[in-house]
């Protein structure tokens, strides 16, 4: 029978997945202190189970494999939570055993935040112990009245103390942060917000009714031009326009009234 090669990837979720030519199953990742279950068929003969060894870390297990289903037992191979893990398992040919469980070698968002910070140039340091896997923080800072990413670091997955920084723009008076990690299981896993007070002057915008830029400038301060982020919204909620500037172009903008978001701020306009 002519050899098969199928390969699957889950790159993204830090797990590969790899049935290559010559009849080897590899699977990679990271321990979380799970085992593996594998539904192991009969050779297409009908005699004898498909799988006829199994490997982690380049050792040959001791389990059971004779059987319709069996257990990858990790304890024996003495892994720490968070370490690499291969899995190889070797089987016939004609046959194709299945892993039910690969997901617990992906990475899970496991991280406590020993202590976090911010100065009020918008600097953000944050400490981690009890990482498990690689997976990336996003930095998220609450505008509008809700959460907004502003930026990603990448986790360093291990379960010593862990060191991050980024750095926010600040918008006027007070301003709270905070990181959020989301794993395979789609739940997102937050740290508490800190908090700091910027020197950014209070921010508003002209004119009401625009035609071509709505401008934005430190109020109180000779209209001083001030750079903020902003979200412009139509009347059915869409996002329309967003970026970082002194000044937004809306001249390409059908007429009508607009949401805008910026600053700290909400407010509204109409496109002459």
């Amino acid at each position: 029978m002519k050899k098969l090669v199928l390969y699957l990837f889950f790159l993204s979720a830090g797990i590969n997945f790899v049935h290559a030519q010559g009849g080897v199953i590899i699977l990679e990742g990271n321990y979380q202190g799970k085992n593996l279950y594998v539904q192991n068929p009969f050779g297409s003969g009908g005699v004898g189970f498909c799988v006829t060894e199994v490997k982690v870390n380049g050792n040959i297990t001791v389990d059971e494999i004779n059987s319709s289903a069996f257990e990858i037992d990790m304890k024996p191979h003495r892994l720490n939570i968070g370490d690499k893990v291969e899995i190889k398992i070797f089987h016939k040919e004609d046959c194709k055993p299945k892993v039910l469980n690969p997901e617990v070698l992906k990475p899970k968002s496991t991280f406590e935040v020993v202590s976090m910070s911010a100065d009020k140039e918008g600097t953000v340091k944050w400490t981690t112990k009890s990482e498990t896997g690689k997976l990336a923080f996003a930095v998220e800072q609450f505008r509008w009245n809700k959460w907004v990413k502003v930026g990603e670091v990448d986790g360093n997955g291990t379960p010593t103390t862990n060191d991050y920084s980024f750095k926010v723009t600040p918008h006027s008076g007070k301003n709270m942060v905070r990181v959020r990690q989301t794993d395979y299981s789609g739940q997102p896993r937050l740290s508490k917000p800190a908090e700091f007070v910027s020197d950014v002057a209070e921010i508003d915008f002209a004119p009401l009714k625009a035609s071509r830029d709505v401008n934005f400038f430190a109020k109180g301060k000779n209209d001083k031009p001030m750079e903020t982020m902003y979200e412009i919204y139509d009347q059915y909620g869409n996002i329309v326009k967003k970026g970082f500037g002194s000044k937004v172009d809306v001249s390409n903008l059908p007429k009508g009234g607009y949401f805008l978001n910026f600053d700290n701020k909400m407010g509204e306009f109409v496109k002459k």
